[in-house]
């Protein structure tokens, strides 16, 4: 087939459950293919690398006319991200230790022994609604401050917000596409409120939680204003456990696909971490990311244009023979694993730390489990967003 069609294809729901040799075609076709919409798909990885840390590769969407209002510090350029970001990591701790993260490390193990009580008695499970999803939400939003009872609203807030973030092609657009734009604002919006009236409820009031820091800050200098303050919190709860709930789900299909290396962590739970890490290369939560060049930059001999939408395909860079020895092999005890499964650059998921105790927490407790397991549909039903790619459901039978 023609290269110009490979984004087309990469986001078409038929290939969510292997992507992977599209992204080889994609290599072999790079480091830059021009796309039938005019937009730049590169997935090579040390092109891909390289570009996340050029400053020259704006994130913002108002680069390009896309929206007028200031988006949340991820979609923003150094200073305004560089700003926004470091007022927001405040609450986790000092910089590069993040204290109040690792304090919840005893919690999150003792949350997902009670989200793994229902696994004692066997028979089928949903490894995505049974804990994939509830513990990291749960965890995100206790770090936050938001209520038990109210922590069911956010399913419904989250997923019209993530449908309305995916990449496609702009060939592809379409009034559903506008509609599930609108809904994603809307969503945002809602959610956006009801976190700043809950913030607003601490001023003077604090609890230990992040919603209080933000809003009981006592130098004025670091002070989000109520705008930024929505913003941040939006963004917080969301990529606190999106992100993670397909790291989840995608370690439990990768190791039930391959039984010996099960075996393996079971018998040498010391490896875990760098499964983890493993898992963050092989099969990673985040597929792609988009760029906005600022002025016409040279990538491996193509020039890719000022205003250019340049899709950055993370997990096929991933998977790059010139970077991985033996890349489509999972192997936990692999040296060297730079991988670009949070990203690279001053974008780097500032929630990496957390995203890991969870992931070792879940699959910790389920490792010993699944021995017996069997998946019930191989491949499982998948989400519809190709950027934070993973299982919607992902039934066995323990």
């Amino acid at each position: 087939m023609d290269s110009d069609t490979l984004l087309a294809r990469i986001t078409d729901y038929a290939n969510r459950p292997n992507p992977y040799p599209l992204y080889a075609e994609l290599r072999e076709a790079g480091p830059v293919v021009r796309q039938a919409d005019g937009s730049y798909l590169i997935g090579t990885y040390h092109e891909v690398a390289a570009l996340l840390h050029d400053p020259r590769m704006s994130v913002d969407p108002r680069t390009c006319g896309e929206t007028t209002h200031k988006p949340p510090f991820l979609r923003l350029d150094d200073p305004e991200h560089h700003r926004l970001r470091t007022l927001a990591m405040r609450p986790f701790g000092p910089p590069h230790s993040p204290c109040r993260v690792d304090a919840m490390r005893g919690e999150i193990v003792r949350l997902t022994g009670e989200l793994m009580e229902p696994f004692q008695a066997g028979g089928r499970i949903d490894i995505v609604d049974d804990l994939a999803y509830p513990l990291p939400v749960t965890v995100i939003c206790r770090l936050l401050g938001v209520p038990r009872e109210d922590e069911p609203l956010f399913r419904a807030w989250s997923d019209a917000i993530v449908a309305s973030a995916d990449v496609r092609p702009e060939e592809d657009s379409s009034e559903r596409d506008e509609t599930g734009d609108q809904a994603g604002e809307q969503a945002r919006g809602e959610m956006g409120r009801y976190l700043a009236g809950l913030a607003e409820k601490r001023r003077g009031n604090p609890s230990d939680d992040m919603l209080s820091a933000f809003v009981n800050e006592p130098d004025p200098a670091l002070r989000l204003t109520q705008e930024e303050l929505a913003e941040t919190a939006v963004l917080l709860l969301i990529a606190g456990h999106e992100t993670t709930v397909n790291l989840i789900a995608n370690g439990v299909l990768t190791l039930l696909r391959q039984p010996e290396q099960l075996d393996r962590l079971r018998r040498e739970p010391d490896l875990l971490p760098r499964a983890v890490e493993e898992l963050l290369r092989y099969e990673p939560p985040v597929h792609m990311r988009e760029r906005i060049p600022l002025a016409d930059i040279d990538v491996g001999g193509t020039t890719v244009p000022q205003g250019a939408t340049v899709v950055l395909a993370l997990a096929s860079g991933n998977r790059d023979p010139k970077r991985f020895h033996a890349p489509d092999r999972f192997d936990p005890t692999r040296p060297d694993n730079q991988h670009l499964g949070f990203g690279s650059g001053i974008h780097l998921c500032y929630g990496a730390p957390l995203a890991r105790i969870e992931a070792e927490a879940a699959l910790g407790a389920l490792i010993p489990r699944l021995g017996p397991a069997r998946l019930v549909q191989d491949p499982p039903p998948y989400r519809q967003n190709a950027m934070l790619r993973g299982p919607r459901h992902l039934p066995v039978h323990l």
